[in-house]
This record gives structure tokens, C-alpha cells and sequence, in this order.
């Protein structure tokens, strides 16, 4: 699913108790997972709260809301920020990427991040970050089939990224399995993957 649809949704306990809301997505520091949501209060004009949610206390992400056990599931939004910056042991933040702009090892500019797609199995223990949604740049419009410039497209990720500023590198081969469509983006991941795991 996009975090774009992530945003807003409520939190619930399995009591069914609405107790809060996501405000937004903490990222382990290479990025390569979510570790957590800083949350808002319920209702219009509801604004930050000082609890988090880590994601190691997540019992079951939906499209319609974050489930967890029950109210003590939530933690000082500090300790989802210092989740996020020692999920991989560097001490860096996974920061915003939307805006950024995505090159292959190549050079090849493929676009600019709009959101991000991350997987969750409910009987996992992560919720991976599997891919971008990027406007498409003038060079990836004219490979992509009923394509053009600024169309949106999904790049799939290798298991580790390369971060940089304003940059984010993919593999040239990611090129390949560019999709326009959600619904299979799963398999074009599985197979991206795969094919970087030199198997069949």
C-alpha cells in the first residue's frame, strides 16, 4: 500500500477503542522499513500528541487502520524517533524522500519520489519498504509503454538502499520492472529481487 494512505488512519485497540490517529511515518535510517508513526489526536482540529507508536507493537495495518493490543502499546514519540535513527546501528534518520529524485547506478534519471509503497503481511514482523511512486522523468516516459513525462509509475527496491541528500540510486535493472499498476506490483518486486539474488 502507498504511506500516503497510511496518513490519517486511526488507531484502534482490538477492544475496538479509537485512540488515535497516524500523523506521520518514521523510517528505519537506510529506509528500508517503517519503524513507527508519530500520531495525532482524533477529530478535525486534533493536533500532535506526545505518544508514538513503534511498529514492533503493531498487531495488524489495514485500509482502514493500524490495529494494536491496547492502550499501553503506545510509547514517547521520542523513543519512535530514536527507533527510527538506530533501526540499522548509523545514528541517521530516515528522512522525508517525497520530492527526491531517483537515479539508477547508471545515471539514468527516472523521476521523482511522490509516495512510497511499503508491504505488510499480517503474519510478518516488518512492514518493508518494497518500491516509490514516481513522476516519471522525459527518459523513463519514452521506455515506458502509454507513458509520458510526469506519468506515474512504480520502481521497485532492492532489499538495501543507497541514500544520499537529495538522491536515492536504484539498480539500471530496476528499469525493467517499472510497473504502472498496485496490484502487481507485488510480483514485479518478487522478481526484481529475485533477478538481483542472481535466481531464475
Amino acid at each position: 500500500m502507498r504511506t500516503s494512505e497510511i496518513s490519517a488512519l486511526p488507531v484502534v485497540t482490538l477492544a475496538g477503542d479509537d485512540i488515535a490517529q497516524v500523523k506521520d511515518i518514521a523510517f528505519s535510517g537506510n529506509g528500508g522499513a517503517v519503524s513507527g508513526f508519530t500520531l495525532a489526536g482524533r477529530g478535525r482540529f486534533a493536533g500532535p500528541l506526545k505518544t508514538g507508536l513503534l511498529w514492533t507493537k503493531v498487531v495488524g495495518l489495514g485500509a482502514d487502520a493500524v490495529i494494536v493490543a491496547d492502550e499501553s502499546a503506545l510509547d514517547p514519540v521520542d523513543d519512535v524517533r530514536r527507533a527510527a535513527e538506530s533501526a540499522d546501528g548509523s545514528g541517521a534518520s530516515g528522512g522525508n524522500v517525497l520530492g527526491d529524485q531517483v537515479l539508477t547506478d547508471g545515471g539514468t534519471d527516472l523521476g521523482k519520489v511522490v509516495d512510497v509503497i511499503v508491504q505488510f503481511d499480517n503474519g510478518s514482523s516488518a512492514c518493508d519498504v518494497v518500491g516509490y511512486e514516481i513522476e516519471a522523468s522525459e527518459s523513463l516516459a519514452a521506455k515506458a509503454s502509454n507513458a509520458s513525462n510526469g506519468t506515474r509509475l512504480l520502481v521497485p527496491l532492492p532489499d538495501t538502499l543507497a541514500v544520499s541528500g537529495e538522491h536515492l540510486m536504484v539498480p539500471a535493472s530496476a528499469e525493467g520492472f517499472v510497473s504502472g499498476d498496485l496490484a502487481g506490483f507485488g510480483a514485479a518486486v518478487s522478481a526484481f529481487r529475485a533477478q538481483l539474488d542472481g535466481k531464475p
